[in-house]
């Protein structure tokens, strides 16, 4: 079988690109996973894949360049998905180093081990980086939308170190000839999401009926993407992707962030089988992030149009679904929201 490293696999988006991976090509690929556990990376997150005959674990680090070298001397990649990163943007304004170090020469030591193990023939091998929308900056007119053509503009320090490693996987492909492809995603949501980020934190909140921490007046506007659907769109441009392409992903699904805390208030508060309102009652509105982007929607037609994927789900079908999974798997949130991870939620989302 073609041996196939995807890193950050353990993570929130990574794990569902593992689980289709090892469980819709058995016979295909023999699926490396390759995560260093921080934080947001969760063994538990694949559990059911654990005695998967085509599925093996490697714990390391991306910053480790001598590691990366051994790993790839031992073992003949296929393909490489690279998804392991920081990624909150928050975390990046408090501590901007950690992001250039794992974003920017974590990317770039994987880019020169494939580079010598890849040498002798670049044309069976491919390097997939996966991206964000917020390397584009961000949008004010309501009738523009991010293009693969949009001139790069990012606003934060997670922004800008996504940005310096897109620029080097393109580098990388033109300079020496390895073949890449790259895709910008909008915001995911779905099941295994830590924390932090805005749905799985407002989840998190309303079982616990703690305040839902709103930045600013809550009219800054994302398009939501399935995560689900994000790992089917990551199979399909692995497949099907032309070597040298960027492809936009989103679910064009634009909301307001108020008007989500709205809708999963009201969904939460049918699924728990509290009285309809109780839980909108929990938000309170803090401090703005300092360079907040005001809006970031994808313009996902070419994805669409020339590889044939689109979103399975509506938002709310999707949301749903999501709350679903928590409910059902409070001990797995309870068990990533311990200790430390209280201490940096208090320091961010202190009332103001």
């Amino acid at each position: 079988m073609k041996k196939l490293l995807i890193t950050g696999g353990a993570g929130f988006i990574g794990s569902h690109v593992v689980r289709r991976f090892v469980t819709e090509y058995k016979d295909v690929y023999q699926v490396f996973n390759l995560d260093a556990l921080t934080y947001a990376g969760n063994l538990a997150n694949l559990k059911d894949l654990a005695s998967a005959p085509n599925y093996t674990f490697v714990k390391g680090d991306i910053r480790d360049a001598e590691f990366l070298d051994q790993l790839f001397s031992e073992h003949d990649f296929h393909g490489v998905i690279h998804l392991a990163a920081e990624s909150h943007v928050d975390r990046s304004i408090t501590d901007p180093m950690a992001f250039v170090l794992t974003n920017v020469i974590g990317t770039v030591n994987l880019l020169n081990a494939a580079k010598k193990a890849w040498k002798d023939d670049y044309s069976r091998h491919l390097f997939y980086h996966v991206s964000t929308d917020e390397v584009y900056g961000e949008l004010h007119n309501p009738e523009e939308f991010f293009l693969e053509t949009t001139p790069y503009d990012p606003r934060s320090p997670y922004s800008a170190s996504k940005a310096s490693s897109d620029h080097f996987v393109r580098a990388y492909g033109n300079t020496y000839g390895i073949p890449f492809v790259l895709t910008n995603c909008s915001n995911n949501y779905g099941p295994n999401h830590f924390p932090e980020k805005l749905i799985p934190l407002m989840i998190h909140n309303i079982l616990h009926n703690k305040p839902l921490p709103v930045y600013g007046k809550g009219e800054n506007v994302r398009d939501w993407l399935f995560v689900k659907d994000h790992a089917r769109a990551i199979d399909v441009v692995f497949h099907q992707g032309k070597p040298g392409e960027t492809y936009n992903i989103g679910g064009f699904n634009e909301w307001k962030n108020i008007d989500l805390v709205h809708l999963l208030c009201e969904i939460m508060d049918d699924q728990l089988a509290r009285p309809a309102g109780t839980s909108k009652g929990l938000i309170t509105y803090v401090t703005d992030r300092a360079g907040h982007d005001l809006r970031y929607a994808i313009d996902a037609h070419k994805i669409m149009h020339e590889l044939g994927w689109q979103p399975s789900v509506t938002f709310e079908e999707g949301l749903a679904q999501t709350v679903a999974w928590y409910l059902s798997n409070t001990e797995w949130l309870e068990e990533v929201t311990s200790g430390s991870y209280q201490k940096y939620y208090d320091s961010m989302y202190a009332q103001r």
